[in-house]
């Protein structure tokens, strides 16, 4: 594990899932922890868990799709961790699974929303913070190996999954003047509230699992090294990259 010991970081969605394992790696490696997401009980009990480990760690009811809340967030947080020195946007909500000439426009702009849109929204006030630090960091945008596969039946979330791909590249490129790293986490099918109807569908976890050449899904504790390892700042030449886990089912 790296030393994150003095160091802050917001994880959206981060009261559960993959966004928990990555909290939890970092707070594993000494990192403070400022949990975004909108479930007051999920936040509370993430954040025990966390204080448990020995950091300080607290939490924000935040809808990730409003710029007003977003830019209120961050600056409460900042005001009580002092400094920040990265963020995983983590936040997301499953497609809806619709066929695509049936889906509406409200349906599609409601996955981008929170996907791609809320994604942008907080990177931008991260990146304006850190910038304004002077310190340089760490931002990762949380994306999904559909942006590498393809997501039949769930257009709009491949679709703004592989835009987040897009975006990370385009930011490594602007932001390394600050010394900040932008990089990209694919996960691959991993055991996980959002997932759990893909999950619990037989036929669809047999077929996934069959393909992934582990011969399983993940668990989220899975991703706290990787956590830590995005967020560390020795790693100063790593940036611009897609950090697929997914035991191996992107290539098979």
């Amino acid at each position: 594990m790296p030393n994150l010991s003095e160091k802050v970081f917001v994880i959206t969605g981060g009261n559960g899932g993959i966004g928990l394992g990555l909290a939890e790696g970092i707070a594993e490696a000494g990192g403070s922890i400022a949990v975004w997401a909108r479930n007051e009980e999920k936040n509370a009990h993430a954040v025990k868990i966390l204080e448990d480990i020995g950091v300080k760690a607290k939490s924000y009811v935040c809808d990730v799709s409003s710029e007003e809340n977003v830019i209120a967030t961050l600056a409460s947080t900042v005001n009580d961790f002092g400094r920040l020195d990265g963020l995983f946007a983590n936040a997301g909500r499953a497609g809806t699974g619709t066929p695509f000439v049936e889906t509406s426009l409200e349906d599609w702009r409601n996955v981008t929303a929170v996907n791609l849109d809320g994604v942008f929204l907080c990177l931008r006030e991260a990146a304006k913070q850190i910038i304004s630090q002077g310190s340089g960091g760490s931002l990762v945008a949380v994306s999904s190996t559909s942006a590498i596969h393809g997501a039949a039946g769930n257009e709009a979330y491949g679709t703004a999954k592989t835009a987040v791909t897009g975006l990370v590249r385009a930011l490594a490129v602007s932001l390394a003047r600050f010394q900040i790293r932008v990089n990209c986490l694919l996960p691959g099918w991993t055991v996980t509230e959002l997932a759990s109807p893909a999950f619990e569908n037989e036929y669809f976890r047999e077929v996934t699992t069959k393909r992934t050449p582990v011969r399983r899904w993940a668990n989220p504790s899975e991703f706290r090294e990787v956590g830590a390892f995005l967020a560390d700042p020795s790693q100063t030449f790593h940036t611009g990259q897609q950090v697929c886990v997914d035991g191996g089912y992107t290539i098979f």
